[in-house]
């Protein structure tokens, strides 16, 4: 399931906690966003259409909750994006990351560990 950037904030306004309101969303957005209710209800419609999220009937509102996990979207993201810049491969990613200086002392640290725990786990 594809989603947009502006329906992917929708969203970790929405699993960051639920069922909202669209209000609350745009509440919880209001720092990042100056959308309108409008806008955000433009988009809670199409994560609707899309399956992404369920929407409750209460009184006159509704309240939103996710249906897509955030798990579910980051597999479906990066596994696009390493599969369009890297040709499915994660060694080069972490490559491009460690040439560009985006990988802290911890970061290899972490990628250390991971990478000893994945080989004794075969």
């Amino acid at each position: 399931m594809q989603i947009s950037d502006a329906e992917s904030q929708v969203m970790e306004v929405l699993w960051s906690g639920s069922p909202r309101t669209a209000e609350d969303v745009v509440a919880a957005l209001s720092d990042q966003q100056a959308w309108q209710v409008a806008t955000i209800k433009t988009l809670l419609n199409r994560l609707l259409k899309k399956g992404a999220v369920r929407a409750a009937k209460d009184g006159r509102r509704f309240l939103y909750s996710p249906l897509l996990t955030r798990d579910q979207w980051l597999v479906t993201e990066s596994g696009g994006m390493v599969q369009r810049l890297f040709g499915g491969r994660i060694a080069p990613l972490v490559a491009h990351f460690g040439r560009h200086g985006k990988l802290s002392a911890d970061d290899l640290e972490d990628l250390k560990r991971l990478v000893k725990e994945l080989s004794d786990g075969k």
